[in-house]
């Protein structure tokens, strides 16, 4: 687990946050501009030092009431906004740098595996104000890979970046979150990044922790603001069962049920990423028939909550268990009104629309 505890006075403003979180996967700390996420970012790096701090990684304390560990021995890498290269070296010089870091012995991460999987091997002799902006981070997240962290912290990686240089970098991102082991912690203030990237959402206001857990939980959950936004979704892994060429669509299982997915999704076993939009989900206390919806699947009703005067936000649970995966439906509250639905209930979710939320 990593374990993180800080509060203090920074200028005027004020942190107090806490939380726990598995060290695997991707970890977001998610919320508006100004609520504190790099700050605690910062000091977990041990760059910024608040009058109370605990941190823990994966029982090994690295600060505490008695300890501090100085920045230069914290095992991690950061990756920051601008890509931060050094000008005067090529890129290869660059990456080579983060391998100095360590010793031979203690490499875990290949230099050829990193080259691989940014796929950076062509910028080689490249000095780096010869690139793009997304090949700067893809080397930047490199050369922080190539110092063996235990740790990986990037702070809003990609707002530097235009769309295009967006949608080029997340897919190696993808690729890193698929097949290294080093927990990530991933400031962002793009819930898209989230949804794509994410394993574990810290959402964040005002300098504390408004909620922490999985994402596929607190995307729905009706009390946060998440299940207000403009364009809520629930996200859920799913395993490809089965592909039909004839009609371009694939069967894949979550729990709970099975979804019929546009594409050719990868062989048997494949586990994907899928986003379903809220306003993608209606509600029916029967099974319609003649329709071109192609998944309709029975749900319980798990929480609802309003939005505004007109809609409400509503959990459901796919299934008949408590295994089932997590959707969000928002619906007029005229409907939710006139059919008399009410919490616990079982009825028919519609999905319109199932879309990858990892390429």
């Amino acid at each position: 687990m990593i374990e993180v505890r800080f509060s203090g006075q920074q200028g005027s403003f004020e942190i107090d946050a806490e939380f726990n979180a598995p060290s695997k996967g991707v970890i977001a700390l998610f919320g508006p501009s100004g609520s504190g996420k790099t700050t605690v970012l910062r000091c977990v790096a041990g760059l910024t030092r608040l009058s109370r701090g605990r941190l823990v990684i994966d029982g090994d304390v690295w600060q505490d009431e008695r300890v501090f560990v100085p920045v230069h021995r914290r095992a991690l890498g950061y990756v920051f906004q601008e890509a931060s290269l050094f000008p005067h070296l090529s890129v290869r010089a660059n990456l080579e740098f983060g391998q100095k870091r360590t010793k031979g012995g203690e490499r875990t991460i290949g230099f050829d595996d990193v080259v691989d999987l940014l796929g950076i091997e062509l910028l080689f002799d490249r000095p780096t104000a010869n690139l793009s902006g997304g090949e700067r981070q893809r080397v930047a997240i490199g050369r922080a890979l190539l110092s063996q962290p235990r740790l990986l912290l990037m702070d809003e990686p990609l707002s530097a970046l235009d769309r295009m240089g967006r949608e080029e970098i997340l897919p190696y991102l993808e690729r890193l979150h698929r097949r290294l082991s080093i927990p990530v912690l991933y400031v962002s203030h793009d819930i898209g990044e989230i949804e794509r990237l994410a394993d574990s959402l810290i959402l964040m206001d005002r300098g504390r922790v408004r909620a922490a857990g999985p994402i596929a939980d607190l995307l729905v959950d009706p009390a946060l603001p998440l299940a207000r936004l403009s364009e809520p979704a629930a996200v859920l892994d799913g395993v490809v069962r089965e592909y039909d060429p004839d009609y371009g669509l694939a069967k894949v299982d979550v729990p709970g049920g099975t979804l019929l997915v546009a594409g050719e999704l990868g062989p048997t076993g494949t586990v994907r990423r899928l986003r379903i939009g809220a306003s993608d989900v209606s509600l029916s206390r029967k099974a319609v028939k003649d329709t071109t919806i192609l998944n309709a699947l029975p749900v319980r009703i798990d929480a609802v909550a309003p939005v505004g005067d007109a809609q409400v936000s509503v959990r459901l649970r796919l299934g008949t268990d408590e295994a089932g995966a997590l959707l969000l439906s928002r619906v007029s509250r005229l409907s939710w009104n006139k059919l008399k639905f009410q919490t616990g209930d079982s009825v028919i979710a519609q999905i319109k629309a199932v879309a990858l939320a990892r390429t």
